[in-house]
């Protein structure tokens, strides 16, 4: 008997399961379609699974649980929040990867390696997983079994999906997921020597925002070290890994928790390493998120060398894609717009910054990154 989407959706409700993130392939298409047009469910479609992966993230960041989808090709786009976000510092999310390709089974040409290799992928990166199952009544032990490995170390689990496991479904609502909130707000900065340093907006940041009410997650590299020397306070996530990812993090925080202020400090680097998040956060992003771009034109943390940013404005994408308050600036004061300009949606600010740091007085935090996680959930009144 084939599964119906309901019986696997219902039954992972009872455990909290009321958000999913994803990017479509035909064996997920009944379970999407389902979840989207169920009222009580909340489905973001993101630009890429590796997004997918960072958004449920955020949301296990607010003690929540999540569902992030995929087709196993874009296990590839996945690598590095599984391995250093989600494996770093044990956020539990569920994953359902299909199957395409798998051995005896005919497929498109471009599924044939990932298909042979999909389970020995998860096995390397330590990512226990188990067949979706076959009818309504295997679901319950499947989930518990799930529930159990994450209770238990903290980390993702992982259901693989083969073709036809659930009956289709057709798609109800074909509404798009971009928001309307009236016109959008651009102010663009003329060219200008940037002389403020990183130090000094992140200092700044840190001066005009209560750490009882926001989280700053800052980006990987300079940025969380320059943060952690500046003020080392509950509030604030270091990430050390899975570059590109801080915004979508911030996403499902926001979206979870929508108490909080929560401010992304995202560079130069890592914005372009991920660019179609801007276009997700635009669609999906609530007033409480905030998004900090402190652009110094390289990947200083790496030797200085030059990103491509000289030639475009992270601003103008960002009006393009749909921030409806976005500015741009060599001042300080593009922090200060950023964070009253968020009552029509997700505010943005590209703030050029001066290049240089003096590395040998540059801390690393000191707290491991499961103590981080756990003192801002502690922060923000939840478990790890």
């Amino acid at each position: 008997m084939t599964l119906q989407a309901n019986d696997f959706i219902d039954r992972a409700a009872e455990y909290g399961y009321d958000f999913y993130a994803g990017v479509p392939c035909s064996f997920l298409t009944p379970l999407i379609n389902t979840v989207i047009d169920n009222d009580r469910l909340t489905y973001v479609s993101a630009a890429n699974e590796g997004d997918a992966v960072a958004l449920a993230a955020g949301r296990a960041l607010a003690g929540k649980r999540a569902v992030a989808m995929m087709q196993n090709s874009g296990l590839g786009n996945a690598v590095s929040p599984l391995t250093s976000l989600t494996w770093v510092f044990r956020l539990p999310i569920l994953l359902i990867v299909t199957w395409r390709g798998a051995p005896g089974v005919a497929d498109a040409p471009q599924h044939e390696l990932m298909g042979r290799i999909t389970t020995d992928l998860l096995d390397s990166m330590e990512l226990p997983w188990a067949l979706f199952p076959d009818d309504a009544g295997a679901v319950p032990e499947t989930l518990a079994r799930a529930e159990a490995h994450m209770n238990e170390t903290g980390r993702p689990y992982v259901l693989v999906m083969n073709e036809d496991k659930v009956a289709p479904a057709e798609l109800a609502s074909q509404d798009s997921p971009t928001q309307s909130r009236g016109a959008i707000t651009f102010r663009p900065a003329p060219p200008k020597t940037p002389s403020v340093s990183r130090r000094d907006a992140l200092a700044h940041l840190v001066d005009r925002t209560d750490p009882a009410r926001s989280v700053i997650i800052a980006a990987t590299g300079f940025t969380g070290r320059e943060l952690y020397a500046i003020a080392d306070r509950p509030n604030h996530f270091y990430m050390v890994g899975s570059m590109g990812c801080a915004p979508l993090l911030g996403l499902g925080l926001a979206m979870a928790r929508p108490d909080l202020d929560v401010i992304v400090v995202d560079g130069d680097g890592s914005a372009l390493m991920r660019l179609g998040a801007m276009a997700t956060l635009a669609a999906y992003g609530p007033t409480n998120l905030h998004h900090l771009l402190l652009d110094n034109g390289m990947h200083e943390s790496t030797g200085g060398q030059a990103t491509v940013s000289s030639g475009l404005s992270f601003a103008a994408i960002a009006a393009a894609a749909g921030y409806r308050t976005t500015y741009e600036g060599h001042e300080r004061t593009v922090i200060d717009q950023m964070l009253a300009g968020s009552s029509q949606g997700p505010a943005f600010s590209h703030l050029h910054i001066a290049p240089g740091i003096d590395k040998a007085g540059l801390p690393r935090p000191s707290a491991a990154p499961m103590e981080v996680k756990a003192r801002l959930m502690a922060h923000i009144g939840v478990g790890s």
